[in-house]
């Protein structure tokens, strides 16, 4: 709760603001704001509402609710629009949404009224953390072993001089593939490759859908798509929106390899503005992966490392010219 009897809620799904017209319109109630699915875990941590509102338009809804409830557990209200099936709109409640309510084609006044007190209510219930979220997503790849170790890199302002000075120590035969997303103006990923060719004995390309990834070779996330892979070693580019306005996403890379990768996975956060990366490194180290932020003192910008520091996400913080030998040294073991 902010102050006296107004709380903070959080809008999640696209178009709800619109749909929710009159959900302000008492002093109980105030926007914490909007987002979609993919981002919510990350907004409910830096925005810290008192109540949410779901609109159960995906299946991606009942994922963000399992990680907010594993995660930073927040009163939660599902709104059921028909979407989904009935089954997969109460495993809300299984998840840890405290209610699921019936979301007409076109509510009017009345319902939104009424959905008003109920998220005042909702707003003053203790919620508890769901550990069996938690366990599951830590447990997430307990299935065949992947093919190879695979290295996943984040970087943003200052990232290709970075990048660069770790993969030119790489030797041409290393037993992992490398897999980059970088924050980059639109259209400049495959240069960004090409000039990264020339700088390493190791082969670049910019990632293709459904590319087989080969140990030795590295790839650039392009502009306008994710970069994700799957634990068989294929790369996917999703065209889903931004993420907290980036496309590609660094943590959509780095927690598609957490899942992916398991143990195998080798995270690494370089130079950045922002917090992108952060939350996708710490989930590589929550499942058995081992993790680098580069240091303060070799950072352009101490952004999105500091970030993952705090997070607790990084297991070595490094300069930028130990970064390099260090991936030597893990691949082998991983």
């Amino acid at each position: 709760m902010t102050s006296g009897l107004s709380y903070r809620v959080l809008l999640v799904g696209g178009g709800l603001r619109l749909l929710a017209r009159t959900l302000f319109d008492s002093d109980a109630l105030t926007s914490a704001g909007e987002c979609g699915f993919i981002e919510a875990l990350d907004v409910v941590q830096a925005q810290s509402p008192d109540v949410m509102l779901m609109d159960l338009t995906s299946v991606d809804a009942l994922d963000a609710i399992e990680r907010i409830m594993a995660e930073r557990p927040t009163p939660i209200l599902a709104l059921d629009p028909g979407v989904l099936s009935r089954e997969e709109a109460f495993r809300a409640l299984a998840l840890g949404a405290l209610d699921v309510v019936e979301r007409p084609a076109t509510p009017g006044p009345e319902f939104w009224h009424s959905t008003a007190r109920r998220l005042t209510m909702l707003a003053q219930v203790r919620v508890v953390r769901h550990v069996q979220g938690k366990l599951k997503r830590l447990a997430a790849h307990d299935g065949p072993e992947a093919p190879f170790p695979l290295v996943a890199i984040a970087a943003s302002l200052g990232g290709p001089k970075a990048i660069s000075h770790v993969l030119r120590v790489i030797p041409r035969g290393f037993p992992a593939p490398v897999a980059i997303c970088q924050h980059i103006s639109e259209g400049f990923t495959e240069g960004l490759a090409h000039w990264l060719s020339t700088e390493t004995p190791l082969r670049v390309l910019e990632a293709t859908h459904e590319q087989v990834m080969e140990p030795g070779s590295v790839y650039i996330a392009p502009s306008g798509a994710h970069l994700l892979v799957r634990p068989e070693g294929k790369l996917v580019l999703d065209p889903r929106p931004p993420v907290r306005g980036f496309r590609p996403s660094c943590d959509l890379l780095l927690s598609s390899a957490a899942e992916a990768f398991g143990r195998r996975c080798i995270g690494v956060i370089l130079t950045g503005m922002g917090r992108d990366g952060a939350r996708g490194l710490k989930e590589i180290r929550e499942r058995g992966g081992r993790t680098i932020a580069q240091n303060a003192e070799t950072c352009v910008v101490y952004g999105m490392p500091r970030e993952a520091v705090q997070m607790g996400a990084a297991e070595e913080i490094l300069p930028l010219d130990r970064i390099g030998a260090t991936l030597l040294e893990w691949v082998e073991t991983c």
